[in-house]
């Protein structure tokens, strides 16, 4: 070995050595030198380090408390969020092909609109897997949706075609549609336009707030409709038939005004959503080109 070669790094399989990505914020990391474990929810009283700290978080100093090591010593001893880290970084991974494509549309074609709100930008907000799918919510300058994409094979859906899928807050209409980018997704539109937001901070806490609501159950009866309209209806079907016979039926009741309860998307965004016509001087666009959006 020549005399200006650097000294090998002595390591093994498993140690540390400050690759901070690879370990979630409880894992358990041991000394290989001394074998002393540091426990997140322990922290390091000699260092005044309070229990929920992740090893990751330690001040940059910070040695180990048996024998001095530095934190680069540390091997992975125990990570009990390994599994939920991997999770997370396969959905980021399918989601930034998604914000990626709609901000491309924001630059290329949106940008001059103007229903845009430019104080915005375009952000996926809790995407998570349901169901052998993948649904969060889309934020743009211009919509904020609920959108569910594939966690496998690509699906093969006619875009404009619609579909009522079930969550334990209640049915809710998606729109279907395909891009280049991204292959096909689902749509259900939560706002458009996005004239509401101020800060993208308030579209973000509205869209974490939307992820929470659509599954509890506690929302399903301001918006399951199902058996209103189901008695309207049997009642409507009573009246014709008493007509047809010439009989004196039952008089029907009046059709239920069903508008004077909450709708499901205004049930989801707590009564900030609200149906808007689309500015006359909006260019025309298919939802390909630009969103799948169901009320543009």
């Amino acid at each position: 070995m020549s005399a200006t070669s650097p000294a090998p790094v002595a390591t093994f399989e498993g140690s540390y050595l400050g690759a901070q990505d690879k370990i979630s914020d409880q894992a358990i990391m041991e000394c290989k030198v001394c074998w002393t474990p540091y426990d997140p929810a322990d922290g390091d009283d000699s260092r005044q380090v309070d229990p929920g700290t992740p090893f990751s978080a330690l001040p940059e100093d910070w040695t180990c408390p048996t024998c001095s090591a530095p934190a680069e010593q540390f091997m992975v001893l125990e990570d009990p969020g390994a599994a939920e880290m991997r999770e997370a970084a396969r959905i980021a991974a399918v989601t930034a092909r998604l914000v990626d494509d709609f901000t491309e549309v924001w630059h290329a074609k949106m940008r001059d609109v103007p229903l845009v709100n430019k104080s915005l930008q375009v952000e996926a907000v809790g995407f998570r897997a349901w169901q052998e799918q993948i649904l969060g919510v889309l934020i743009s300058p211009w919509f904020m949706n609920l959108v569910l994409l594939p966690d496998g094979d690509s699906w093969d859906l006619v875009p404009g075609e619609k579909e009522v899928i079930s969550f334990p807050s209640g049915d809710y209409e998606f729109l279907h549609n395909t891009r280049p980018a991204i292959g096909s997704y689902k749509a259900c539109s939560l706002f458009s336009p996005m004239g509401d937001f101020t800060r993208q901070k308030d579209a973000t806490d509205v869209a974490r707030a939307v992820m929470i609501a659509i599954f509890d159950e506690a929302n399903r009866a301001e918006t399951d409709r199902s058996a209103d309209i189901r008695a309207a209806r049997e009642a409507e079907l009573e009246a014709a038939a008493s007509a047809e016979a010439g009989t004196d039926g039952p008089e029907a009741p009046p059709v239920p005004i069903l508008t004077d309860r909450p709708s499901r998307r205004a049930v989801l965004t707590a009564g900030l959503a609200e149906e808007a016509p689309a500015p006359s001087d909006a260019p025309e666009a298919t939802p390909s080109d630009i969103t799948a959006d169901p009320d543009r």
